[in-house]
């Protein structure tokens, strides 16, 4: 029994953090209209660059990596830095911003800030990401043409534990029918979000990084449940998909739980 957990230890902290995996999910949604092609969107959380495993090497592998899957469009749901992580370092916004402008995703690169991002400067790593072409949203929206007269719009709410959440301020922003993706650094937003958008889209718990077969997360950080803090969750109708991300935080571990890309295809569910 010693030697298993050795052995679960030093495969926790050395070897499943420097893993990257591409995850494959699908979601066939009552709110994805019939008429519109399927979406393939790459989801990317909590790179957290800095921290042990994780350097400029290994964002220019998840950058290769999700190029080589061809996605549609790439949400970005935060925490592109770290700080204070044991044996890491910090690495400035500019770089890191300057690896995920070359992401590649016919509809577009879109990103919210988390609450690493503001500790550290927000408004810096704003720009940083602005200034590659990826679109950073708080607390708004933006419409985008996918072709073929379908659009979809992209909503954005501020990180829950250093900004403040503006649900409703984002979706009056959303002037038709089109339907709505919505970004929250943070799934504890979600209980509070209505049935409009398709789904909600976050990162933040890194899966608890500890993941146990049928139990789930050991840790789940925010004030959401631990039922939230992986996988696809469906709630009074509406839909929650969060990942596991990428880095670290606190501790250096990932068990069960090894870094991720998560490709999703959204399509229509069958009607009656």
């Amino acid at each position: 029994m010693l030697t298993l957990g050795i052995l679960a230890g030093a495969w926790g902290v050395f070897v499943e953090p420097n893993r990257l995996v591409v995850r494959h999910w699908s979601h066939a949604s009552p709110r994805w209209p019939v008429e519109y092609p399927r979406l393939k969107i790459a989801l990317i959380s909590d790179l957290h660059v800095g921290s042990p495993h994780v350097g400029l090497d290994k964002l220019t592998a998840v950058v290769e990596r999700t190029n080589a899957e061809h996605p549609d469009m790439v949400l970005l749901l935060g925490d592109y830095v770290i700080q204070g992580v044991l044996g890491g370092h910090y690495v400035p916004p500019e770089p890191i911003a300057e690896a995920l402008g070359r992401l590649q995703a016919p509809f577009g690169v879109y990103a919210v800030l988390g609450n690493h991002d503001w500790w550290d400067d927000g408004p810096r790593i704003r720009k940083a990401l602005d200034k590659v072409g990826v679109h950073t949203l708080e607390n708004d929206a933006i419409r985008r043409d996918l072709g073929d007269g379908s659009a979809v719009w992209l909503a954005g709410i501020a990180d829950a534990t250093t900004r403040s959440p503006d649900i409703t301020g984002a979706l009056k922003q959303v002037t038709d029918s089109a339907p709505v993706l919505l970004l929250s650094h943070d799934p504890a937003p979600f209980q509070n979000i209505p049935e409009r958008p398709v789904a909600t889209f976050s990162g933040h718990t890194h899966g608890g990084q500890i993941y146990i077969p049928l139990i789930g997360a050991v840790l789940s950080p925010g004030r959401g449940p631990r039922a939230w803090a992986y996988g696809h969750t469906v709630d009074a109708g509406r839909d929650l998909f969060v990942t596991g991300g990428i880095g670290t935080s606190i501790l250096p571990v990932r068990f069960n739980m090894p870094p991720e890309i998560v490709i999703l295809e959204l399509s229509a569910a069958p009607r009656p």
